[in-house]
């Protein structure tokens, strides 16, 4: 079955940095896209970033600038490189894949990033 294992989250303080990282496993090497998103509470859970098989990267526009998804497709892995963290950004950040056909969506079991002094 598919799994999806977040790991990097912490406590920083603002200006500081993270590096997000969610290894995938179960899934075949068809094309699929891995993306992150946050939810605190009483908030909707909202895009962060997202990466494709063919190279495409999308961005939410809070994050631009700040923010660098990449991938390790040999190592089944996406990262989410986090600079110039804000509180704004403090969030339960959870790994995506979609994948298959028809396509299916799985979910990590997300991970706590904490920005403040």
């Amino acid at each position: 079955q598919v799994q999806l294992l977040e790991s990097g989250g912490g406590l920083v303080q603002p200006g500081g940095s993270l590096r997000l990282s969610c290894a995938a496993s179960g899934n075949d090497d068809g094309y699929n896209v891995m993306g992150w998103h946050r939810q605190t509470p009483g908030a909707q859970r909202e895009l962060v970033a997202t990466s494709t098989s063919r190279g495409s990267t999308r961005y939410a526009d809070s994050v631009k600038g700040r923010f660098s998804i990449s991938r390790d497709n040999a190592k089944n892995t996406v990262f989410l490189q986090m600079n110039s963290l804000k509180p704004e950004d403090t969030a339960v950040y959870y790994c995506k894949l979609i994948t298959g056909f028809p396509p299916s969506e799985y979910w990590g079991q997300g991970t706590q990033v904490t920005v403040s002094s």
